[in-house]
């Protein structure tokens, strides 16, 4: 690891640290949050707030999921763009499981609101409407090749299985990507993924929220 990454690293510890009592939504960096709203995307910073953590935690999913198969990216990132809410930059080396990235956005969206698709015909409906997506639909049935025949439903399941365990990982690398307001390098998420973030503890419970953050505890 760089000595840049590194210092990004602590930088990025030290605020999720600090702000280890608040929900996802309170600690949106104002320049991703803005970014939605400015463009007129959103009728509100709420919702622009709620779009940056849909789409910390989707990046977070391909992310996670790309280093559980052993694959590399250059860095992941939330900004938000014309065609796209982020992305994962330069992803390599997934052989034939990158139909497991490629699922893992929306697996991960999922695990955030916890409503996975537990019945399969609830999930089969669901993937004939499965379309664009950023080109994660697409990639997903190219990479299905004659491991699963084309069984969408059962790679999907596979996918599942591989990535509900890794929740807490998502969780982490998704809140990394929302206090920082530049993309991740590889190594800073392969860090952030692998190690569980300070306890809540060795944080101060007095310790006030910076003016003009609006923060809110998680419940």
């Amino acid at each position: 690891m760089r000595p840049s990454e590194q210092r990004q690293l602590a930088s990025i510890r030290a605020e999720l640290s600090r702000l280890i009592r608040y929900d996802d939504e309170s600690i949106v960096h104002d320049t991703w949050a803005r970014q939605r709203y400015d463009c007129g995307c959103f009728p509100g910073l709420m919702a622009a707030r709620g779009a940056t953590v849909a789409a910390a935690w989707h990046e977070a999913g391909h992310a996670v999921a790309a280093l559980d198969v052993g694959a590399r990216f250059s860095s992941a990132s939330i900004h938000h763009g014309c065609t796209a809410e982020g992305r994962v930059h330069g992803i390599s080396g997934a052989g034939d499981l990158a139909f497991v990235i490629d699922a893992a956005g929306q697996i991960a969206e999922r695990l955030m609101r916890w409503t996975m698709l537990e019945r399969d015909d609830d999930l089969r409906a669901w993937l004939a409407t499965w379309r664009g997506d950023g080109g994660d639909a697409r990639r997903f049935r190219r990479a299905l090749g004659p491991r699963f025949g084309g069984d969408e439903l059962r790679a999907w399941r596979y996918s599942e299985q591989r990535l509900v365990p890794l929740r807490l990982r998502i969780a982490r690398v998704a809140r990394a990507l929302l206090v920082h307001p530049r993309y991740l390098p590889y190594n800073v998420v392969l860090e952030i993924a692998a190690h569980d973030p300070p306890s809540a503890a060795a944080r101060d419970p007095h310790r006030r929220a910076s003016p003009g953050r609006r923060l809110r505890p998680r419940e």
